[in-house]
């Protein structure tokens, strides 16, 4: 049995569940969440574990992103192991 894959985001509206959106709605609902989240708790309640599978671009957006935007040093990966 094979699954179907997503081919459209969802977005999860109170009372209502998930429901299909517009990539632009889904991007600017998860940028306000974060927005909101680094706003109620501060930068540092956000990090990001990158995958040492990545690559070395990939993970080097990662931390630009994690340190330059969200504004935080919590930024790990797998890469020693």
């Amino acid at each position: 049995m094979a699954l179907a894959r997503i081919a459209e985001p969802l977005v999860r509206d109170p009372g209502v569940g998930l429901r299909t959106a517009t990539w632009d709605e889904a991007l600017t609902r998860a940028a306000e969440g974060l927005r909101a989240s680094t706003a109620a708790h501060g930068p540092r309640s956000f990090g990001v574990f990158s995958c040492s599978k990545a690559t070395n671009e990939v993970n080097y957006l990662a931390q630009k992103f994690t340190r330059v935007v969200m504004g935080s040093n919590n930024i790990d990966s797998c890469n020693r192991t």
